[in-house]
């Protein structure tokens, strides 16, 4: 009679890199995290993409110029790009290392991996499209499935250990800022709308990092330029911070210029 009410179903393995996710997620709710929906006019910049595509049948990738945009407006508002340095101090980075999932192949299978994009500050929207693009076609394994191959001794013992040393490294980069920086990078961005036709925005639990931008889907919407109502492409995004290190005013100052940089197509003047 159970088995009846149950019906047919089927079982799989809790895979090692969904156990290694859980394990990022505890560490992610953690944090006091606040959360900014927005919509940023992106009106300029996929235009001026088709016009690079029709021009040279290449152009740049969107999650690529979102980072450089991010990446600029931190470097611009350094006092966000920072974390905790034990229990009394805040450390802040000129550096902008942006940590994104890349979709990689593990033993013939894809998996959603980490990828940081080193002092994309200093990048331009082309290099990081181009390292974006490496990244894509890395073929890993089991055991450089989280950062990739070019992993530091530290990186390799806390991919190989067991659960209960992996929370424990977890533990010590969350007072360790300097080291976080250097393993996880200092901002995450996660392009959840360009996977398909998502039409909306998520809210994210927050993220390792001090700061978290969610990026969702495409809409057409009306909009107002220059006391004109025209019809604008708005991407939706969701900025989240660890309000243990980031207050409102400095955040609101950082998605003003954010907002700024995305509606004039910020560094797709560039060369390649």
């Amino acid at each position: 009679m159970s088995a009846d009410r149950v019906g047919r179903y089927e079982t799989k393995p809790f895979s090692k890199n969904r156990r290694n996710v859980s394990i990022i997620l505890g560490e992610a709710a953690k944090k006091h995290s606040i959360h900014a929906p927005l919509e940023l006019d992106v009106t300029m910049a996929r235009e001026t993409m088709r016009d690079m595509a029709a021009r040279t049948g290449n152009k740049p990738s969107f999650t690529g110029w979102i980072i450089k945009c991010v990446a600029q407006a931190l470097s611009e508002h350094r006092e966000l790009n920072a974390y905790r340095l034990g229990p009394r101090k805040i450390v802040t980075f000129e550096d902008v290392d942006v940590a994104i999932p890349v979709e990689r192949t593990v033993n013939g299978k894809y998996r959603t991996l980490v990828y940081i994009v080193r002092r994309a500050n200093e990048k331009s929207v082309w290099d990081i499209t181009r390292e974006i693009r490496a990244a894509q076609r890395e073929d890993i394994d089991e055991g450089t499935q989280v950062l990739g191959r070019n992993l530091t001794l530290f990186e390799r013992i806390a991919v190989r250990s067991p659960a209960f040393v992996k929370r424990f490294f977890m533990w010590l980069l969350r007072r360790r800022g300097v080291m976080k920086k250097k393993h996880m990078g200092t901002v995450g961005v996660s392009a959840i709308g360009m996977i398909g036709d998502f039409p909306g925005g998520i809210v994210p639990l927050g993220g390792t990092q001090a700061m978290l931008v969610v990026l969702g889907g495409i809409e057409k919407k009306p909009g107002v330029v220059d006391d004109s109502i025209e019809i604008r492409e708005m991407l939706h995004a969701t900025i989240s911070i660890d309000h243990d290190i980031i207050d409102g005013g400095p955040l609101v100052r950082f998605i003003s210029r954010l907002v700024e940089l995305t509606r004039q197509g910020y560094g797709l003047s560039e060369e390649r």
